[in-house]
């Protein structure tokens, strides 16, 4: 098998979400989870061709497989694209729930498409989730959704930047919230100036996990707003990213940069 290294929506080359695309893998699901667990990235996307012919995403963090992930998606968009200049789309469709996925190149960045899917009815509180985010209910500015394009967020917002760099929130009851209740852990996000949001996703077990870029999240918050929006993320990590949510009639096109920052790399598999 062969894999790629990816940095996805960075800002700069040297910037961005990590992640590694895997071709020609032969492994079980179990092996693939314990392949992710190994790689120094936050996201493993494995391609395969199915039966129907069509080319097929299978994404996994290193805690646990994912029915989507927009920045592993972008690094595999990338990887094609880089075999064919003058390639300007590609179709993917999902492993777990077979969702199609439309992607473009433009110019620079990468745009992948996406519908809203179907999320759980969710009812929950301030106080809660204060105390999941280890702040005050007052703190609490807004809460939205559920929101998805394939992995259900709870967008919560926070009145400013500082308050969003601070959050140091409960990650294990996130964790078992988000399990009881079928969503993919809470994003908080703040406005910075009109159109233009900070956030952080807490869908992880460790803090060295945080995600720096979170395009799930991207296209639920432009969903939930019905709005598009720009969002950075990441530069508390050291990572700073940008991603674009381009909102129309109510699907997402969420796009940025990416850049392959090491050699490929071929496994006996």
């Amino acid at each position: 098998m062969k894999t790629h290294r990816i940095h996805c929506f960075g800002r700069t080359d040297e910037s961005g979400n990590p992640a590694i695309v895997v071709e020609g893998a032969t492994l079980t699901e179990s092996d693939r989870h314990a392949f992710a667990r190994t790689q120094d990235a936050s996201a493993t996307v494995f391609v395969d061709s199915n039966a129907a012919g069509e080319v097929q995403l299978d994404y996994y963090y290193p805690h646990m497989r994912s029915p989507l992930c927009l920045h592993a998606t972008l690094a595999a968009s990338a990887v094609f694209f880089g075999r064919d200049a003058d390639a300007g789309s590609i179709r993917f469709v999902t492993s777990v729930h077979r969702q199609t996925l439309e992607v473009a190149r433009v110019d620079e960045n990468i745009f992948i498409g996406a519908k809203a899917q179907p999320c759980p009815a969710v009812t929950v509180g301030l106080a809660e989730t204060g105390a999941l985010l280890r702040i005050a209910a007052a703190d609490v500015a807004g809460i939205r959704g559920p929101a998805s394009i394939g992995s259900p967020k709870l967008l919560v917002e926070v009145a400013d930047r500082s308050l969003l760099d601070s959050l140091r929130p409960d990650l294990a009851g996130i964790a078992q919230w988000s399990r009881t209740h079928g969503i993919s852990g809470i994003y908080a996000y703040c406005s910075v100036r009109d159109g233009v949001y900070a956030g952080r996703n807490f869908n992880h077990l460790e803090p060295r996990l945080e995600d720096a870029a979170t395009g799930v999240a991207a296209g639920a918050l432009a969903l939930a707003l019905e709005r598009s929006v720009t969002l950075l993320q990441g530069d508390g990590l050291g990572r700073p990213c940008t991603l674009v949510a381009r909102y129309v009639n109510g699907a997402v096109q969420v796009g940025g940069r990416a850049v392959r920052v090491a050699a490929d790399r071929v496994f006996i598999a």
